[in-house]
């Protein structure tokens, strides 16, 4: 079983940056891929960026590509998303998300691939 407790949202100017943290329970965090995917009001949960088991292996989605950045510390069992050039269109929940990976490379861009999710947190980007 995996508890994750997101933090680290909040409001911010348009061109301004956020830092967003996951906070992973579970001896085995080393062996999971890690995801941030984004809810909007009205609008699908989307997907926004993965992690494999090291900062080797990173996916985003094309529309943060370039100003998001995912990272994982396993000494920690923590995974970051620092979005910078923030964009009105990025307000959302932001939900982090854990799943065992079959390797080191793996990653789903899919919710219906993971099995573990945190609360959620706001992230506001005013114009």
């Amino acid at each position: 079983q995996v508890q994750l407790v997101e933090s680290g949202g909040g409001l911010v100017q348009a061109g301004g940056s956020l830092r967003l943290s996951c906070a992973a329970s579970g001896r085995t965090f080393s062996n999971y891929a890690m995801a941030w995917f984004r809810q909007a009001p009205g609008k699908e949960r989307e997907f926004v960026a993965a992690i494999g088991w090291s900062d080797e292996y990173t996916y985003y989605a094309d529309s943060v590509k370039g100003r998001f950045t995912i990272s994982r510390d396993n000494a920690k069992n923590t995974v970051s998303l620092q979005m910078n050039s923030l964009e009105p269109e990025d307000t959302a929940i932001y939900y982090c998300a854990a799943r065992r990976g079959y390797d080191r490379k793996y990653y789903s861009g899919s919710s219906k691939d993971y099995d573990y999710w945190g609360q959620g947190t706001q992230a506001t980007v005013s114009s």
